[in-house]
């Protein structure tokens, strides 16, 4: 374990920002020991994770200062909250594009002070950030970008906008040619919101230098995660889920070039055989709800367990990354319109039929050489929950060993948690 690690701290930045920040000065040392333990007391760690622990140890300072100083320099930020919603056009526009998905226990408590308690805990762990002023993040950014994949979302962006400037985008829940026409107005809508913060009009060359950009990004994580793939695997479940929380808050073309780096480094490490876990290691497909950071909690366990995690199937996995934009168009609005197209091949369980949902898992299923698919709902998120009893035909039908479980973000369900995995995995290893 690398015990110089240490989460820093910046109290005059954070006291700029707005933020609480008597109440945030404890969650350096807090992530500080959660980060060590999860990530730090692994073996045999690829050398150039040392990037990414980095970002981590300056989650809250020098990328914090890096954004804020952009912005004082005239570029505005824009936060998300899904993958649908179109960074391309944020870059673009000559904007910063950071996501704001909660995925703490600490600040659900300020959110039920106003939200309901029986919704998602991503949903109450981001609000709860903002009305906390506990999140740089979200003290930092100029106007948010909410959609409408789910109830509670929708119904909290209406609140929220009483806090920072929030603009809602309606993602259709059906995926007709009808569909695809309101979906492409609604992209339109967003280039021109954040045009109006920006003050500039992003033309045909600056929205093919953006597509280019947020192309690269993705690009590199499917490298990695196909690197990831090979059996045995070099480089845990656990790293990978930390690489895939940063490249929403990293600036994109340091980003990519950092993941091609560590893709370097794997391929010399499978070439030479250097593994984080031996060839009988059971390997597990996550697949389900996001999990934003700094939730490790289910990655954890199963690693903790003598698993290793070989694909995520979900917004902060897969889905965010598998599909790019085709940069062939020779007009501004057909740019926009494969823009579109790209992002209606994201399968969240808010649309209706989803059947392209169960053909993507077993896609990848197979390509991760997984062993079980274990799928993970956050509570009183009814759509993935419900989509899960499809997902266990699918998987009974095929005798694909298959675990569903719902939770969330607090500890209180790690035992019951680590002792139904342990039965999957034995029945896994047979």
């Amino acid at each position: 374990m690398n015990d110089a690690f240490q989460v820093h701290s910046d109290p005059e930045l954070w006291e700029k920002l707005g933020m609480d920040v008597a109440r945030f000065s404890g969650m350096p040392a807090m992530l500080t020991n959660a980060y060590k333990n999860i990530f730090l007391s692994q073996h045999n760690r690829p050398s150039k994770m040392a990037y990414f622990d980095d970002m981590v140890a300056n989650i809250h300072t020098g990328r914090i200062r890096e954004i804020y100083d952009a912005k004082q320099g005239g570029k505005p930020v824009v936060g998300t909250f899904c993958v649908y919603v179109p960074e391309e056009l944020v870059v673009a526009a000559g904007g910063i594009c950071i996501g704001l998905c909660g995925g703490a226990q600490g600040s659900i408590a300020d959110a039920e002070k106003i939200l309901p308690r029986n919704i998602c805990p991503m949903v109450k762990s981001a609000f709860g950030f903002k009305v906390g002023k506990i999140c740089p993040y979200f003290q930092v950014v100029d106007l948010v970008y909410g959609e409408t994949t789910c109830d509670a979302k929708k119904k909290t962006w209406e609140l929220l906008d009483r806090y920072v400037p929030t603009h809602v985008m309606e993602i259709p829940q059906m995926k007709r040619e009808r569909d695809k026409r309101l979906w492409l107005d609604e992209v339109k809508d967003f280039k021109a919101a954040v045009e109006r913060i920006t003050d500039t009009v992003a033309d045909f060359d600056a929205v093919s230098a953006g597509i280019k950009t947020i192309n690269a990004k993705r690009f590199a994580l499917q490298r990695l995660n196909s690197l990831r793939h090979h059996n045995p695997s070099p480089i845990s479940g656990r790293d990978m889920l930390l690489i895939e929380q940063i490249a929403f808050y990293d600036e994109p073309v340091r980003f990519a070039q950092k993941v091609h780096e560590l893709c370097d480094e794997l391929e010399q490490r499978i070439s030479s055989g250097d593994a984080v876990a031996p060839t009988s290691t059971p390997r597990i497909m996550v697949s389900g709800t996001p999990m934003a950071l700094p939730n490790w909690k289910l990655h954890y366990i199963i690693e903790s367990a003598g698993a290793i995690v070989v694909n995520e199937e979900s917004c902060i996995g897969t889905r965010y990354y598998k599909d790019l934009i085709d940069e062939g168009s020779t007009d501004l609005d057909q740019q926009l319109e494969r823009l579109t197209e790209r992002y209606m091949k994201i399968d969240c369980s808010c649309f209706t039929p989803n059947d392209d949902r169960m053909a993507q898992v077993l896609k990848e299923y197979e390509a991760s050489g997984a062993e079980g698919i274990i799928d993970y709902c956050l509570q009183f998120c009814h759509t993935y929950n419900i989509e899960a009893v499809k997902l266990r035909e699918m998987c009974e039908a095929r005798g694909i060993p298959f675990m569903s479980i719902e939770t969330d973000y607090s500890p209180d369900d790690m035992g019951q948690l680590q002792t139904r995995v342990e039965a999957f995995l034995e029945q896994i290893r047979g």
